[in-house]
């Protein structure tokens, strides 16, 4: 049988394609991780996993006297309200027992002087006032504009605070503000805390919640508290003074002094800027902010990825890699959870991931394109000589195909047409006619070959050769070939017919002779390296061969060797022939026939 070669799986350029495909994901993760549009996916897979399970926000933190929609109702007045009105608050605050006031506010520009005389005097040393500094750039020189409170309002001790923020570039806020003279610094230091870690640059905020999620009252409220808050709710707070509208204001709509955080792409809401110093407030004081890993880690996460999706693949690829990648994705999503939970640090998690699949895809993707030439291969190979089912059944399972050679016990059987060298003769001048007959012949004869699991060999004219148990397991080979053999046999009576009715009767009437033995032989690919069959070799194939000769001599249609004769004699009635000596052989070898045929 001469087939072409089939793929090899598992070589050493399969083991070279890993390797290779390893070092290009690695270089492309490590070389994409620090390119700023994957910076911005990593910011985003941040914000799932900071906001995953986020610790509780802590007890003490500031208060937020907010002015919202029903402080306006309640006091009656437009944007921007009476300074005097912030003084009466004030005063207000200190009476309930206040320990630190931030004002999110920036009085920058004078307005009605009785007023701003009015703030200025209820200012003290326990008040913080927002200022904010703007970087301009121009296509000349970048210039820095920097909004101080007016100097009035800071004469008895108030401090100025930048509350600017920094927003990453798909505009959210992640960063805690670089500023030494931050609004929420001073605000902590104002309040008697210092914090027990200075955050590095570029140190990440945890988020504590969506908006709304600090302890809030109305600006209305806290004008008089005693009539609309509990006793003592506002003693030894920290509290912040800001725009904070009740209904949080949406990304499509905007708001006031209102930014999107990690939190954001949960609610789809904004926070609002009081809510946000509130939230760098905590971080600094609790020192629950996050840091970023430094290059050195990334890589070293990225190689890990990759090592470990080259471990995996390196042996194969199948359903059960496709289980352990997606339990590795989820183990690195994992581990960037807890470094940001337990270590608070955050890791990137995407390009390791990155690297990790596309290691893992690669291979799974050269696998499958090779397990498909297999297929292909099979199914080219064996259509010819198997019956479509086992054809089917080798492509589905390739591993059940042992593509060099093997030892098996197999059941060989040949056929030859008794006399078929006279009729050939006659037919000498007729080769068209010759062929026709000769495929006739062959037809019902491959036909049951097939039907009964068997593997054709090889057409040797008017013989044939086939095996059992090969290419595909088949316990029952020896029965399966005497059945064959019987139906074989029972075919070639409607093929005499068929001539006799066409008028040929007289001058053709087929005879077979088969012969069976069963043994050990090497089965597999033989040859040379430009052509080779898929065959059988052995003592058992010759024994096979003679005993087809023998049929003759002893004027029966099949016999059968020793061997098989024992593996069927529980289901084929046996008739003992002879015992003979064959070539090839020493010893004498009992021949058994099949009764009734």
């Amino acid at each position: 049988m001469d087939v072409p070669r089939g793929p090899r799986v598992g070589s050493a350029g399969r083991s070279r394609f890993v390797v290779i495909a390893a070092i290009l994901a690695l270089a492309i993760a490590a070389l994409s991780s620090q390119t700023a549009p994957w910076r911005l996916l990593e910011a985003r897979a941040f914000d799932f996993l900071s906001t995953t399970l986020p610790p509780a926000r802590p007890a003490e933190g500031p208060l937020i006297i907010a002015i919202d929609e029903p402080s306006f109702a309640e006091i009656g007045l437009q944007w921007p309200w009476p300074r005097s009105l912030h003084a009466q608050l004030i005063a207000a605050l200190r009476n309930a027992g206040v320990r630190a006031i931030g004002v999110d506010i920036i009085f920058a520009e004078p307005s009605d002087p009785a007023a701003d005389s009015a703030l200025a005097g209820a200012i003290g040393p326990d008040i913080v006032l927002a200022a904010d500094e703007t970087l301009i750039e121009g296509p000349h020189a970048d210039q820095l504009v920097r909004v101080e409170p007016l100097p009035a309002l800071l004469v008895n001790g108030g401090r100025p605070g930048v509350s600017s923020i920094v927003l990453d570039g798909d505009g959210t806020l992640r960063r805690i503000p670089a500023y030494d003279d931050g609004f929420a610094r001073q605000l902590l230091e104002i309040a008697g805390n210092v914090p027990g870690v200075h955050p590095p640059a570029g140190a990440l905020i945890q988020a504590y919640g969506p908006a709304r999620s600090y302890d809030t009252v109305s600006y209305y409220q806290a004008l008089v508290p005693s009539e609309f808050l509990p006793p003592g709710h506002l003693a030894g707070r920290v509290v912040i003074i800001g725009l904070s509208l009740q209904s949080a204001p949406t990304v499509e709509a905007g708001g006031a002094d209102a930014y999107a955080t990690s939190f954001t792409p949960r609610t789809g809401r904004l926070v609002s800027g009081a809510e946000i110093q509130a939230t760098i407030f905590d971080n600094l004081a609790a020192g629950s902010f996050i840091r970023s890993a430094s290059l050195l880690v990334t890589l070293t996460a990225i190689a890990a990825a990759t090592l470990a999706s080259a471990l995996l693949v390196w042996h194969g690829t199948g359903w059960q890699t496709i289980a352990a990648g997606a339990a590795t994705v989820l183990f690195i999503a994992a581990a960037g959870f807890i470094a940001i939970r337990v270590g608070r640090l955050h890791v990137p998690t995407l390009a390791p991931g990155f690297a990790f699949v596309t290691v893992a895809s690669a291979v799974g993707a050269r696998d499958f394109a090779a397990e498909r030439r297999l297929r292909r291969f099979i199914a080219h190979a064996f259509s010819q000589y198997l019956d479509p089912a086992q054809v089917r059944r080798l492509a589905a399972d390739p591993s059940g195909l042992k593509l060099g050679g093997e030892r098996k016990t197999l059941t060989v059987l040949f056929s030859d047409v008794r006399g078929f060298t006279t009729i050939a003769e006659s037919m000498k001048h007729d080769p068209e006619r010759l062929t026709g007959l000769i495929n006739r012949l062959l037809d019902p004869l491959s036909e049951a070959i097939l039907a009964h699991g068997g593997t054709i060999d090889k057409y040797m004219g008017d013989a044939v050769m086939a095996f059992w148990n090969a290419p595909l397991d088949d316990p029952d080979h020896a029965l399966h070939a005497v059945q064959a053999a019987i139906a074989m046999v029972a075919a070639i009576e409607p093929l005499n017919a068929e001539l006799a009715r066409e008028g040929l009767g007289d001058d053709l009437r087929f005879k077979i002779g088969v012969g069976i033995n069963s043994g050990d032989c090497i089965v597999g690919n033989m040859g040379s390296r430009r052509r080779f069959d898929y065959t059988a070799i052995g003592d058992a194939v010759n024994l096979a061969s003679r005993l087809e000769g023998q049929t003759k001599e002893h004027g029966v249609s099949i016999l059968l060797g020793e061997e098989t004769a024992a593996l069927i004699h529980h289901n084929v009635p046996l008739v003992e022939v002879a015992s003979i000596r064959v070539k090839g052989k020493t010893e004498a070898v009992t021949v058994y026939t099949i009764g009734g045929v």
